[in-house]
């Protein structure tokens, strides 16, 4: 199975941000850019698998992991700051601590931090808890 054409996936993230505020949706395109590089910007050649700086950095012992967790943690601030519920906050916490505490377990924490990639599903919950919000904003009420 071939892994999606990253060109499909903008049109349909860009075509889903249309509904957010304009400055939210920018700032959503940012961060998943962020989070793109982190987690799987890079591709094994001949196979589908992906990894990003996290999964490089993290091969560091013990530096590696605390370095990688600082955009991470930039994220959440912005999800935050985005106005996330904390339900949503508190998943993306989890994410990150997971990726953290496992991460930081040499070898099996980096082949974790490619199979995981908290960053990226902390993205995929910041646009959802967004949309959602967006959606019971805009729906009419009785």
């Amino acid at each position: 199975m071939t892994p999606p054409d990253p060109r499909d996936r903008r049109a349909t993230l860009a075509g889903a941000d249309r509904a957010l505020d304009p400055r939210a949706a920018q700032e959503l395109r940012r961060l998943d850019r962020l989070a793109q590089l982190l987690d799987s910007r890079f591709r094994i050649p001949g196979t589908g698998i992906r990894f990003g700086l996290d999964g490089l950095i993290g091969l560091v012992p013990g530096l590696g992991d605390l370095a990688t967790l600082a955009p991470s943690a930039y994220l959440l601030v912005q999800a935050n700051r985005l106005g996330v519920s904390k339900a949503t906050m508190l998943r993306m916490a989890g994410n990150t601590g997971i990726d953290f505490a496992i991460g930081a377990v040499p070898l099996l924490g980096d082949i974790f931090d490619i199979g995981f990639k908290a960053n990226n599903r902390n993205v995929a919950l910041l646009r959802a808890d967004l949309e959602n919000r967006t959606a019971r904003a805009s729906s009419p009420r009785p």
